[in-house]
């Protein structure tokens, strides 16, 4: 591998490369890009592997190798503490919780020492609402106008980016940097760069098209009125007319996404996809609170909110207005959101651009509205390959059915374009360390009693290897039934959302246990040893019906006499699949079953692909024959 990702670097040229866990990829690519002498950014998925590989690969191959270069880590801004924020917070601290306010001390004490600003050092609960008051986003930093200038961790991280031979970021600062640098002229995040090197690739198609898109959201409008409110703060000449403009912001945006909301309820569907949405931390009453609801936006979604969107825009222009001889940076700042706000909620409500699909979602308390490329492969041509000249695309999970053909389709690599494919085989046997497990007699996922019946089978799965299993769910409400229905499991039993997810692998690990999870769970968590024994899927991972961007990309495939089903559908969520089979085998030491509780495995023909997708490893049929495995008989 390291051969090839040299002869990328050397040719400028590009490399798809899938190699399985345990090859030691990420040496494979830093050696030739180090070696290079071409400045690198390498980008990762997870955070899980961007700090492996700045605490344990780069330093390995700096003391193995002998190797000087320079190196550096760098994360999107709102990671890092904001000292002008920090101190506007001091002066007037509020907290959505007295459980954040027990923490504020510490954080007080940890930001006066801090030498980088980045969260990770201090330990907060992963749902911790007062950091958006502690960090900067780009809408709301004021850059070289801000008297923290200087001092600015972001600044300093910056900086010694802009030195470093190779640069760890990820994907969403990767695509937030080429996003910005592709529309607003003069404006980057990251230094430049002349190679590439994409880990966890098979996540690229999905976070470009979040960031090649719009998106708004009743979020955005709260931040704007409550950032203003504290821009005034010390101007008693705007403080009285600043609260009343806010005040008619804020009303005209929750009646606004309130109507939008109603709106997508009643033409939208659940969101039952995995990744849509953290976990509730209780199971909730109705079924759109507990998934969510997205949905397209259409004229009869809009409806009903025609009247609010007049008032919303007239409350936008009505702050920019009156901000419009502002001379401080902070007021200038807000007068310019305002402005950047109303242009993107015109842009998403008009629904004019027949390249991107338009639509809603509601989570939680939010609603928020998006624009997104239907095809991200031709936005990728030209944002990407005419700047990038060389780049790899590696990752455990690229191959469906050992062809690269559907990766390529997403991310844009021409048949026409030069470019290296290679497989590398991980050091595991899978027909020795693992056995794939598809339960007879199971309903249809759609069934009303398939619930019921799968939980029957992960009791009596977790029986087989006395608990040590992720119970993995293409759904909240799924993750949320079972738990219910497994509750008196004779282990320790866990779900995702109850605990931040460093402690709960940290409580899994320490005692035989059950852990019930979604779409943070299939990927990127490293359980090796027998703490992990089973991992059971529910179903097979498809984009839940009414999915806005799969249906937009289904309807262009099928317009140019396409099967969008077999080329898109069905290859995305075999590789889905993959991502989960592939949290169960970490080492030559580890051994264990991967079950999949849906019929259609093995009795729909598409089943065939998903078993090609798959490691090769014996296929069982019977929880016995599960037993039995597991035995070693």
């Amino acid at each position: 591998m390291a051969r090839a990702v040299e002869r990328a670097i050397e040719r400028r040229g590009y490399l798809v490369a899938e190699a399985g866990t345990g090859t030691g990829k990420t040496l494979a690519y830093l050696v030739p890009a180090v070696l290079s002498g071409r400045r690198v950014i390498v980008s990762t998925a997870t955070k899980t592997l961007q700090e492996q590989l700045w605490q344990k690969d780069i330093p390995l191959l700096r003391d193995a190798c002998g190797l000087e270069f320079g190196a550096a880590y760098l994360k999107g801004r709102s990671n890092y503490f904001c000292l002008a924020r920090g101190e506007e917070f001091a002066r007037a601290p509020t907290f959505a919780a007295r459980e954040e306010a027990a923490l504020w001390p510490r954080i007080e004490a940890w930001a006066r020492r801090t030498e980088t600003g980045d969260r990770s050092e201090i330990d907060l609960p992963d749902q911790f609402h007062t950091w958006k008051d502690l960090s900067a986003t780009s809408e709301n930093c004021l850059g070289r106008e801000c008297a923290r200038y200087e001092e600015c961790f972001v600044t300093r991280a910056r900086a010694l980016a802009a030195q470093a031979d190779v640069l760890l970021v990820n994907h969403h600062l990767f695509f937030a940097d080429l996003a910005m640098r592709t529309s607003r002229a003069g404006v980057e995040i990251l230094p430049e760069h002349e190679v590439v090197i994409f880990d966890e690739a098979h996540a690229v198609e999905d976070v470009a098209t979040e960031y090649f898109g719009l998106q708004v959201s009743s979020y955005r409008v709260e931040e704007l009125s409550r950032d203003a409110l504290r821009a005034v703060a010390d101007r008693p000449d705007l403080a009285s007319m600043m609260r009343e403009t806010t005040g008619e912001l804020r009303k005209a945006g929750e009646r606004f996404f309130q109507a939008v909301a109603d709106g997508l309820r009643q033409g939208g569907t659940p969101a039952r996809g995995r990744g849509f949405g953290p976990p509730p931390r209780r199971r909730p009453a109705r079924r759109e609170e507990e998934e969510g609801v997205k949905a397209a936006l259409t004229p009869a979604v809009m409806e009903g909110a025609q009247r609010d969107l007049a008032r919303l825009d007239e409350s936008l222009a009505g702050l920019r207005e009156l901000l419009a001889d502002a001379v401080t940076p902070s007021l200038s700042q807000i007068a310019r959101r305002a402005g950047e706000l109303r242009v993107e909620v015109a842009a998403v409500t008009a629904m004019k651009e027949p390249s991107r699909v338009y639509f809603g979602e509601v989570r939680g308390r939010g609603v928020f509205l998006r624009a997104a490329p239907i095809d991200v492969a031709e936005e990728l041509r030209e944002r990407l390959y005419q700047r990038t000249d060389t780049a790899v695309f590696t990752s455990a999970t690229l191959a469906a059915q050992g062809r690269f053909d559907f990766f390529r389709r997403q991310v844009g690599l021409l048949p026409e374009l030069e470019v290296e494919e290679r497989r590398f085989e991980g050091p595991f046997d899978y027909a020795r360390q693992a056995a794939l497990v598809s339960p007879e007699g199971l309903p249809e996922p759609n069934d009303p009693g398939f619930v019921r019946a799968a939980a029957e089978s992960i009791r009596a799965l977790t029986a087989v290897t006395g608990g040590r299993a992720f119970v993995l769910c293409t759904s909240n409400r799924n993750m949320n039934a079972f738990h219910e229905a497994c509750r008196d499991l004779p282990y320790q039993v866990l779900r995702q959302g109850d605990r931040p997810k460093s402690r709960l692998l940290d409580e899994f690990r320490s005692e035989p246990s059950v852990l019930f999870a979604t779409a943070s769970f299939w990927e990127g968590v490293d359980v090796p040893g027998e703490a992990l024994s089973l991992v059971i899927i529910d179903r097979l991972p498809f984009a839940p019906p009414g999915d806005p961007v799969m249906s937009a990309r289904l309807r262009a495939l099928e317009e140019e006499g396409r099967d969008g089903f077999s080329e898109l559908q069905v290859p995305a969520a075999a590789l889905a699949l993959r991502q989960g089979f592939g949290r169960l085998v970490r080492t030559r030491e580890d051994r264990g079953l991967v079950a999949v509780l849906d019929r259609r495995l093995v009795t729909k023909g598409y089943g065939r692909a998903f078993l090609a997708t798959l490691p090769r490893c014996p296929l069982l049929r019977t929880v016995e024959a599960a037993r039995r495995w597991w035995l070693g008989g």
